[in-house]
């Protein structure tokens, strides 16, 4: 069974230092210390999700149907999967591994900021995530 909007979500929080975000209306970003390695589109339906990967990568996965060079950042080498079912599961979280790792490697560390595995932002963000989450969930069914 193919990964769905739960277990991509577990999965991006389970890296060091991973938060989310809810922006754009309804994407949830997956960053590490303030920078996106993953987005995943709760508006789109199916569900799409969208990371950077290596320039190796980059050229095998926009040859698969389903996947494309993501909207507006393309150009670095980020990819957008139309459908979460586009990638075996192994494959894909491999992926969104190296994306973090990428990011990771590149984003400012922070002086004296504890980790947090938390929506960033007010109770009104949080808000809107269940909302979205619910919302996806019922669809679903």
């Amino acid at each position: 069974m193919a990964m769905d909007v739960d277990s991509i979500r577990d999965y991006c929080l389970s890296f060091p230092e991973a938060v989310e975000n809810l922006q754009w209306e309804e994407d949830l970003c997956f960053k590490v210390r303030g920078k996106i390695f993953a987005i995943l589109s709760l508006g789109a339906v199916p569900p799409s999700l969208c990371f950077k990967c290596s320039p190796e990568d980059f050229a095998e996965l926009v040859e698969h149907e389903g996947i494309r060079p993501a909207p507006y950042v393309g150009r670095y080498k980020w990819v957008l999967l139309e459908h979460l079912a586009v990638l075996p599961d192994l494959e894909l979280k491999d992926l969104i591994q190296q994306s973090y790792e990428m990011v990771a490697a590149k984003a400012p560390r922070a002086k004296s900021q504890p980790p947090s595995r938390s929506v960033e932002g007010t109770k009104k963000g949080e808000r809107k995530l269940a909302k979205s989450l619910a919302r996806k969930k019922s669809g679903e069914m």
